[in-house]
């Protein structure tokens, strides 16, 4: 992975929403490559449970700023020691249906065992770059979002997990600015407004 051309991004900055997150994008190098670590989400939690998605919450009035944020979530929620965390770039800040705009830290981080800290936190899973790029576990399809108009949608199916939602929105830049990996020019399908999600997708019961 190039993570100098992650340094390089300048990253689009999203002010204004009622709520500030932030989260890390650990990055992790096991064997001959690179792996990026996802928390998998409980099942109990009201928010989208279940999901994967990277280490990170909401900012606390004791966070100086929000990278403080990003540290003190992934130290809660797998026992990330932020002095641990090579912040190698950020980014683009993105908004989410439950109105938080949240800034993505991409960190590299050592290669150990990691557990879940937290109760909102069910699994922590290394998926290999290499998978993640293979185009064959890549799908996409275009609709309208009640919340945001026409969207894309990304879903990324690895050893069994399916990553999408704001997650893979995230991962797709990171994979076009430190991999060889291009966004395919079109997607798979156009849906309707009410079509159900993919059916891997549902299957887990996100």
């Amino acid at each position: 992975m190039d993570f100098d051309q992650v340094g390089a991004h300048e990253p689009v900055t999203i002010t204004g929403e009622e709520r500030e997150a932030a989260i890390v994008v650990p990055v992790v190098t096991r064997g001959a490559g690179e792996s990026v670590l996802f928390i998998k989400r409980a099942d109990h939690l009201s928010d989208h449970p279940g999901q994967m998605a990277f280490p990170g919450g909401g900012r606390e009035p004791e966070d100086a700023d929000l990278l403080a944020t990003a540290l003190r979530e992934a130290d809660e929620e797998i026992g990330l020691n932020p002095e641990a965390v090579h912040v190698v770039g950020r980014l683009d800040d993105i908004r989410t249906v439950t109105d938080y705009s949240v800034r993505p830290f991409v960190g590299r981080i050592p290669d150990r065992e990691y557990h879940p800290s937290d109760d909102e936190v069910a699994e922590i899973v290394a998926l290999p770059v290499a998978a993640l790029t293979d185009p064959h576990n890549y799908e996409s399809e275009h609709r309208n979002h009640p919340h945001y108009g026409e969207v894309r949608l990304h879903f990324f199916y690895v050893d069994g997990y399916t990553v999408w939602g704001a997650t893979a929105q995230m991962l797709v830049q990171l994979l076009e600015l430190a991999t060889g990996w291009e966004l395919p020019p079109e997607p798979d399908r156009y849906a309707e407004p009410d079509d159900d999600l993919p059916e891997q997708v549902r299957d887990e019961g996100q």
